[in-house]
């Protein structure tokens, strides 16, 4: 329930002037990510006027550092030296007032709900516990900004809690060491996002983390000299602690194991010697279940971990189990028969129980991948999912608890608007599959390569009916899905989306006379296409959709941050502040999920961010830049980039496997990988475009579209030298050749639609052709602007 207005604080105008729509979603425009629950603003744009006088107390409970942090932080957003803060705590403006003081170490079941009011004589925020007073008070950071008169916050009543409990963010310190500053930086990131759960993946095959009291020879064989002593893992946890976030550490377990097998190739399932592993991938090394000493093994590390993490919860991996060792060992088959295990994933879930086992002796539960579901494990165990919904429906359904990171994997270069689609509870399929009288259907089967591992195979039906087009897509393995945006063109091409394991998945096909031409665009990047057509339409499988009481295992999801691709340098860039988006779809209530309204938001809380909480994405882009461009003028640079993304989906894994340099000293110093997942400039452009394309006397957006053209069109001349000077910049001297006609390209279309002049068929296929040939992946790349300038020349006759 709302707490009760205070009178003194609101005027009845204000009162009188809320109405039931204040309080419902889709979110408002206030500078707020995740948006709260229930939202009330002011009438007439309401605000307090608020200056160096601006002062928090806390009653109720010791925050510790925490609200001396928020006075520098309000120093930090204004330019301000606050004054000394008032002796008697009531003079202060801001009001901290916690009801019950409760353990400092957060909880699965911690209350974080809370209550803010801001009116013209101050704020106040009553929250519950400690951890409600620290949400609460990033939302009044977040509202806390200027205008062209003053400082201000708006006057505003709040009521917010999380929709889910578990809202995670896993950060991979194996494959990329990460000093603890770089990893308390994302604490307070993940503070102000109101993410609660620092899952910290501690070892893998490239590097094992974690100081070993009793296996000293992990950290001194198998970590490079990077690894966490236990008073540094403590320093993080209490920090964390600090923040209301709870640090639940991975080691895993049996597989990923090449780190275990340098330092102890005993507990290993076949014989050494073993060397570091620097390639990416599944590699062999698998702890051997039938060894007794590999459960003494496991014994002594979790009452290590157990130590050092007080959270109930502990991660063990599971995943991507490669059982060749197993099925090559005389030992483990003998192993095997004797205690009649039918096959590896029966063994699997046999040292599974016995893992369990351990951890329940030292009051842990058990977080692990899809790999590890298994009905002989108990109900209490934490299912992370990255096989996705189905997976994660299927085991919700039979009673095991969950979290998603399908679609979360920010590691992928991949759009914001991808992720907030990003539905945590799975869903039905939401589309009619039978055909009414008169209804036209057309069923295709389609096989996309990729760079690396099998084609994606499946087949899509289309369906023609009044209400115009519909249709689903099946892929080979996996459950139906359900089309959007489904667009014909003339000449038989036809395109429609679907969000994928993938990313945003949009085929652009020509279906004509039975023969099948085009390709995928999975996020950005294109993969050819090959297909035929189907007499009729395929059974598909429904999406695995658990009942109410199934949905209730589903505890939240957490955004995956895998460091193949990533490090410390560039590891904000990489995070932020897409970390919001995913934040907000884990936070907010389910019917948030207007695009362009978060896109709005997110710029705000982005910049916000960057001043407030201290997160670098946007000065490692600087920094970056200026070591590539050798000088500080990174404009031309900057301008360039505005136009480009990096290859998305697991493509630039993919091209630096077949290069050679899937590995783990492959130097991430490139362009590339300078640039964020999404280009702004590109969105807004194709924002433009959609814009003149549905009024050709929109003078705004043709203005827009204008400069931004000619800028790219007249950048060539400033960026071609910085290109040149640099052999780390001279393979995007083609990119930048491209853009550049692509822009003259633009220009012309432009003035076509705006003079309502036509092109000829022979214009139209040369055009056509350059717009393809610029797709083209360069240096793991993509000219992004090719996708809104396609849709510029579709709308010229």
């Amino acid at each position: 329930m709302l707490l009760p207005f205070r009178r003194s604080l609101f005027a009845s105008s204000f009162l009188l002037a809320i109405t039931s729509s204040a309080f419902a979603t889709p979110a408002g425009n206030l500078p707020l990510m995740p948006w709260p629950q229930q939202v009330e603003v002011a009438p007439q744009a309401g605000k307090w006027r608020v200056d160096n006088r601006l002062s928090v107390a806390v009653s109720g409970d010791n925050l510790g550092p925490l609200p001396q942090r928020w006075r520098e932080r309000i120093e930090q957003q204004t330019g301000w030296t606050l004054q000394p803060q008032p002796t008697d705590a009531t003079q202060s403006k801001i009001q901290v007032v916690i009801k019950h003081k409760v353990d400092a170490l957060p909880k699965p079941d911690s209350d974080e709900s809370y209550d803010l009011e801001v009116t013209p004589q101050g704020a106040i925020i009553n929250a519950n516990t400690r951890f409600g007073a620290i949400h609460g008070m990033e939302t009044l950071l977040q509202l806390l900004q200027n205008d062209g008169e003053n400082t201000f916050l708006p006057l505003v009543r709040i009521h917010d809690n999380p929709r889910f409990a578990w809202r995670g963010v896993l950060l991979d310190s194996a494959r990329h060491f990460l000093p603890v500053g770089t990893i308390k930086r994302q604490l307070d990131g993940m503070a102000a996002a109101k993410l609660n759960v620092l899952h910290w993946h501690l070892t893998d095959d490239q590097g094992w983390r974690f100081a070993s009291e009793h296996y000293p020879k992990l950290q001194q064989l198998a970590s490079d000299g990077e690894f966490y002593t236990v008073a540094e893992m403590k320093d993080v946890v209490a920090y964390a602690t600090s923040l209301g976030i709870r640090v639940v550490p991975e080691i895993d377990m049996p597989g990923h194991a090449s780190a275990i097998a340098v330092a102890y190739p005993e507990l290993i399932s076949a014989p050494g010697p073993f060397s570091m592993q620097r390639e990416w991938g599944v590699h062999e090394p698998t702890l051997d279940p039938s060894n007794e000493q590999v459960y003494k093994f496991a014994d002594t590390l979790v009452g290590e971990l157990a130590a050092i993490f007080p959270d109930p919860y502990l991660h063990i991996g599971g995943d991507e189990v490669k059982d060749t060792q197993w099925q090559n060992s005389t030992a483990i088959k003998a192993y095997m028969k004797k205690n009649h295990i039918a096959d590896s994933h029966a063994l699997q879930a046999a040292f599974n129980k016995r893992l369990q086992q351990i951890l329940q002796k030292h009051h842990r539960h058990m977080v692990g991948w899809d790999e590890i579901f298994h009905p002989d494990l108990p109900k209490n165990i934490v299912i992370q999912s990255w096989q996705g919904p189905d997976s994660l429906g299927a085991s919700a359904q039979q009673g095991y608890l969950g979290i998603l990171s399908t679609g979360f994997y920010l590691d992928q270069p991949q759009s914001s608007a991808y992720h907030y689609r990003n539905e945590i509870l799975p869903q039905p399929l939401g589309v009619d599959q039978n055909l009414a009288e008169g209804e036209k259907a057309q069923s295709w089967a389609f096989s996309m390569p990729r760079l690396k591992g099998s084609p994606v195979e499946g087949s899509f039906s289309l369906i023609e009916g009044k209400q115009g087009w519909r249709g689903f897509i099946d892929f080979k393995g996996k459950t139906r899905r359900a089309l959007r945006d489904i667009v014909w063109q003339n000449n038989g091409q036809v395109s429609f989306a679907v969000d994928t394991w993938m990313g945003d998945t949009r085929p652009v096909l020509t279906l004509k006379d039975g023969k099948f031409d085009g390709y995928f665009v999975i996020g950005n990047a294109r993969y050819p296409a090959t297909g035929n057509p189907l007499s009729e339409i395929p059974q598909g499988t429904p999406p695995v959709v658990p009942d109410a009481r199934g949905m209730q295992n589903i505890l939240g999801g957490e955004a995956a941050l895998w460091q193949e691709n990533i490090t410390s340098e560039i590891l904000d860039l990489k995070l932020w502040p897409r970390g919001f988006v995913v934040a907000e779809r884990l936070w907010s209530a389910e019917d948030v999920k207007d695009i362009d309204n978060m896109y709005q938001r997110l710029a705000k809380v982005d910049a916000w961010s960057a001043v407030s909480v201290g997160l670098q994405q946007h000065a490692e882009t600087t920094r970056l830049m200026t070591r590539l461009a050798n000088s500080s003028d990174i404009t031309p640079l900057l301008t360039l980039s505005s136009a480009l993304e990096p290859a998305q989906y697991y493509t630039r894994q993919h091209l630096k496997f077949k290069a050679g340099n899937y590995q783990q000293f492959e130097p991430l110093n490139r362009l590339v990988d300078a640039l964020p997942a999404e280009s702004n400039a590109v969105r807004q452009l194709d924002n433009q475009v959609k814009a003149l394309l549905a009024d050709g006397k929109d003078v705004q957006a043709a203005r827009a579209i204008r400069n931004q053209l000619t800028l790219w069109r007249d950048n060539r001349a400033q960026v071609d030298p910085i290109l040149a000077q640099n052999y780390v910049l001279k393979p995007v001297q083609p990119v930048a050749e491209k853009l550049s006609q692509l822009s003259v390209l633009g220009l012309k279309w432009l003035d076509n639609i705006q003079r309502g002049e036509h092109i000829t068929a022979e214009e139209r296929q040369k055009a056509q052709t350059q717009l393809d040939s610029a797709a083209q992946i360069q240096d793991e790349l993509v000219i992004a602007a090719v996708y809104p300038l396609q849709r510029l020349l579709q709308g010229v006759k």
